[in-house]
């Protein structure tokens, strides 16, 4: 992350921002970003933006520039949990849509110590070896514009950011917990049939199964840990369509699969 200077920021974006995003006291968290740098592919991110929706059936993630070096992707969870919950959480994601791409290109936050937060933004980045520009929420039919210059070079408007805040919905505590057998991705070697009714039994046999990698077993351990991941839930799958804030995907996105890869711009407006 780089240094900030000013934070943009106005009632109505501050409302939104709490709406989606506000950590608790106690070091809970609603925010969990994913980012990828170097070079912020979005016909590869997009990928991740797409899958929440169709394989998870989540509500589509906010998309945002770092204003360094990275394009994110920002989940909004409407009960928070703890940090080292999140970020295991967004490891599964990352192992499942991004498994070809190395780790050190990928940062996810918060951090597994709960050191490291999701940003507040939009805000200026004051350490750019580009001079003064900004990190910002976008939408994501300007997503692969960005791919080369992650930022804005003029400060965002406050209530541009609001109206794209606007339009985002937090992940359900139910669609949480359902995707927590099928964020883990295949390759961890453990198949698991039919419906999900146990989530802590189902932690316990990925924790206890030998073929599963050690890390997802380490995880899993973690998990069984905190009480609020092993409470009980109906983990059928959530279906999106009947959400009335729904939105398209990106043709950017589709053209992924075909090797499209995005487009870049020196400067940016809102």
């Amino acid at each position: 992350m780089g240094a900030v200077g000013e934070v943009v920021t106005s009632p109505r974006l501050q409302a939104e921002r709490d709406r989606l995003y506000r950590a608790e006291d106690d070091g809970r968290v609603r925010a969990l970003v994913l980012a990828l740098a170097r070079p912020a592919d979005w016909a590869v991110l997009g990928r991740v933006w797409q899958g929440v929706q169709t394989d998870l059936g989540w509500p589509a993630p906010g998309i945002a520039v770092s204003g360094t070096d990275a394009c994110q992707l920002w989940f909004s969870l409407a009960e928070p949990v703890p940090a080292a919950e999140a970020h295991a959480l967004l490891e599964c994601l990352r192992t499942r849509f991004l498994a070809e791409v190395p780790p050190h290109r990928v940062e996810l936050l918060p951090s597994a110590d709960g050191v490291q937060q999701a940003p507040v933004m939009p805000a200026l980045q004051t350490d750019s070896p580009e001079g003064d520009v900004w990190s910002a929420y976008i939408a994501p039919d300007l997503a692969p514009v960005f791919a080369e210059t992650p930022w804005l070079d003029i400060r965002p408007g406050s209530e541009g950011q609001a109206e794209l805040l606007s339009r985002l919905a937090s992940i359900s505590a139910a669609e949480y917990r359902a995707a927590l057998p099928v964020a883990v991705p295949s390759s961890a070697g453990l198949a698991v049939s039919g419906p999900c009714t146990d989530p802590r039994q189902f932690l316990l046999q990925v924790m206890n199964d030998e073929r599963v990698e050690m890390g997802w077993r380490i995880e899993a351990a973690k998990a069984l840990l905190n009480p609020s991941a092993t409470s009980a839930c109906d983990c059928r799958r959530s279906t999106q369509a009947s959400r009335s804030r729904s939105q398209p995907v990106p043709s950017s996105v589709s053209n992924a699969s075909s090797g499209t890869s995005c487009g870049s711009a020196s400067s940016h407006g809102m």
